[in-house]
């Protein structure tokens, strides 16, 4: 089956036509400055053959409409005609309580979809776009909803429900609900593949750590508990978010600063986290090379962030009663030997032991070990692959709703 992955955005939406028989992606693209001067569209075919288009492009379902002309392009293209997609996988970040697993979108769903939007108000509402462009187009062509937040449906009430008042939880459905679920399910599962294990017997703690980072306890398949909570905005120190903030110190801000809900919601998800810490930069390359050269806030940044993340793991374990593997997975999950390092020194008395001479050596997109050959816990680096996991779920849902 050929299924094409749409991930929408505010401004952009990026894509994947994926062959499910394969495993593979035939080709990958993204869709840039929506409703923005200077919009682009590049897409990288399997072949190593890549177009840069551009044009305006004011809003989504014009932004499809390029992605489906470049798909079936006679000399840019993967496809002779869009008959070839068997069906549309979508990202969609927010499914509340009302959606624990990979759906058919149908009307009623949209209706839902709609009903999430005061959950997620930054993503929902552009997700929604994606499926609206994409009926437009492809109306006739089964589409299926893959939620961030599913994979998190099987946390128990006690890690999800907040010190608020219960009413004010039933009232409006104020929990902890966890976002980077298909990535945390995908590398949980290549986990035990790697070991031929099942992964019913394992208790896994999956890092996923980009620009913006969480932490998963999965046990025995299922997570238990998860750093982001309400909203992305919970717990590790992210690239511009805050994390875990008193709010008590979010209220004295609002009081001294005379900020309104808007100021607080960009100073929180904008302008904090490694950015306001160093007040260099929110990617992480940048502050390596500023502690490099002995910039105190870039050090001090780089603490915060690795001191944050080492309590997250030893939390997981202690809640799972022990921990079998370590998956660091995400831009900075794969590509960062100094954080994985720092993050984990001083939990050799868990049975942590880190291969320096792997841990510098897995970069780039690979996958492997950096444990020692004594470690007693399994510390791998996992690239993970969400589309192919939308992909996947999307084939299975169409199938079966098809076929029965």
């Amino acid at each position: 089956m050929k299924v094409l992955v749409i991930n929408s955005g505010s401004s952009s939406i990026k894509y994947q036509l994926i062959d499910t028989i394969e495993k593979k992606s035939i080709a990958k693209g993204l869709v840039d400055r929506i409703g923005l001067s200077n919009s682009s569209l590049k897409q990288n075919r399997e072949d190593g053959h890549i177009i840069n288009l551009y044009g305006e492009i004011y809003e989504h379902s014009q932004a499809l409409e390029y992605i489906l002309a470049a798909l079936t392009s006679e000399k840019h293209g993967v496809i002779k005609s869009l008959d070839e997609i068997d069906a549309v996988g979508h990202r969609l970040v927010h499914g509340g309580e009302h959606f624990k697993s990979s759906v058919l979108i149908t009307d009623e769903v949209m209706e839902v979809l709609n009903d999430c939007i005061d959950l997620a108000p930054l993503h929902n509402p552009h997700n929604i776009k994606g499926v609206l462009a994409a009926k437009a187009h492809l109306g006739n062509t089964p589409m299926v909803g893959v939620f961030d937040t599913a994979f998190h449906a099987t946390m128990p009430d006690y890690a999800y429900i907040y010190g608020i008042p219960y009413e004010l939880y039933k009232r409006y459905s104020i929990r902890r609900y966890g976002f980077h679920g298909t990535s945390h399910r995908y590398v949980t599962q290549e986990f035990a593949n790697m070991y031929g294990i099942e992964l019913s017997s394992l208790r896994l703690i999956s890092c996923h750590l980009g620009n913006g980072a969480s932490v998963a306890a999965v046990k025995e398949g299922k997570s238990i508990d998860t750093s982001m909570g309400f909203t992305p905005l919970e717990g590790l120190i992210m690239g511009t978010r805050s994390g875990d903030v008193d709010p008590g110190a979010i209220l004295q801000i609002a009081t001294k600063e005379d900020l309104e809900y808007h100021d607080l919601n960009n100073l929180l998800n904008k302008h904090s986290g490694m950015l306001g810490i160093s007040g260099l930069s929110s990617d992480m390359r940048d502050i390596e090379e500023a502690m490099e050269k002995g910039d105190e806030r870039a050090i001090l940044a780089m603490n915060v962030y690795n001191y944050r993340l080492k309590k997250y793991i030893a939390a997981y374990a202690g809640v799972m009663g022990g921990v079998d593997g370590i998956i660091f997975t995400g831009g900075i999950g794969e590509n960062g030997p100094i954080t994985r390092k720092a993050c984990l020194e001083g939990l050799e008395f868990m049975g942590i032991q880190v291969d320096d001479s792997l841990n510098n050596t897995i970069l780039g997109g690979k996958q492997g070990e950096i444990n020692t050959p004594e470690s007693s816990v399994k510390i791998v680096v996992i690239p993970t692959n969400e589309e192919l996991v939308i992909a996947l779920d999307t084939e299975a849902i169409v199938s079966k709703h098809f076929t029965e």
